[in-house]
């Protein structure tokens, strides 16, 4: 028999995964469809369920000496009437699946699930994010970039949760999103992009790119990125073939159901070409 559990506080969750190994369940929009039986039977569990979608510690957004954070239980369709999220997050999530899924699913659901494809993670990874993991013994600050380590794999533990997630570069105004799909809306992704720039006196400040559904982890070189600070439109452009190049080593993605690995990869160049000659050289 599987045991159902509503902690009233983070602690009270933290230490019923001290003595119990639990699936632990936000929104569910992934979790109800991986257990769902035959003739619309109730999904099938093989451990004690823990609900945290209502936890208040969970649920904050705020601003903290110039960081974003989002708790992890935030619903994707409560961040996008939010006055505090950025337009490119509010973007990405307009795209994700359908508004009764938005209002449903979490911020966190969608990172702790680990899919390449996960619509919110280009963003999070460009911008160079972190994650606040939660025990009972305290809470630890890591990369997103090492919470994930391969498709549908994280380094949580059994007995931690997500709590929040720090955006410390947010405010970015300008920059390119699009996602490939089977269609415009409820689709999983085939190909997404994200890149963000700052130029002033055509001078390049800051770029930031991700590629989801490419690769078994988000695509993203910082050191690359790095690479063309401080160097002027023209000399940014004339390192493009340099740029393409290093994106097509490191993009690495697989046929599948929804698309193949050679429309991906062409589809990824293409997008990245784009970026640059529109955005960045113009």
């Amino acid at each position: 028999m599987v045991n159902c559990y509503r902690p009233n506080t983070l602690k009270e969750a933290l230490d019923i995964l001290n003595k119990e190994e639990c699936i632990i369940l936000a929104g569910g929009t992934d979790l109800m469809v991986r257990g769902k039986q035959w003739s619309g039977l109730i999904p099938n569990f093989e451990e004690q369920v823990l609900f945290i979608n209502h936890l208040p510690e969970l649920k904050e957004v705020r601003v903290e000496d110039n960081d974003l954070i989002i708790g992890s239980c935030c619903k994707l369709g409560e961040l996008e009437m939010n006055s505090i999220i950025p337009q490119y997050l509010k973007d990405v999530i307009k795209e994700m699946a359908s508004i009764g899924t938005r209002n449903i699913a979490t911020i966190g659901g969608n990172i702790c699930n680990g899919s390449p494809a996960g619509d919110i993670l280009p963003p999070l990874y460009a911008l160079g994010s972190k994650v606040v993991i939660a025990n009972s013994n305290g809470e630890r600050k890591i990369p997103i970039k090492e919470l994930i380590v391969g498709s549908g794999k994280t380094i949580l533990k059994n007995n931690e949760i997500l709590k929040e997630i720090i955006i410390e570069n947010y405010n970015f105004t300008d920059y390119y999103y699009y996602k490939v799909g089977t269609r415009k809306s409820t689709a999983l992704a085939k190909v997404s992009f994200i890149g963000f720039y700052k130029i002033e006196d055509d001078i390049v400040k800051d770029i930031r790119i991700a590629l989801g559904a490419v690769s078994p982890t988000i695509v993203n070189d910082r050191d690359l990125e790095c690479s063309f600070i401080s160097l002027s439109r023209l000399e940014t452009k004339a390192k493009l073939e340099e740029i393409i190049e290093r994106y097509k080593e490191i993009i690495m993605p697989i046929d599948d159901a929804r698309s193949t690995a050679r429309y991906r990869k062409k589809v990824s160049i293409n997008l990245i070409n784009y970026f640059f000659n529109e955005r960045i050289f113009k």
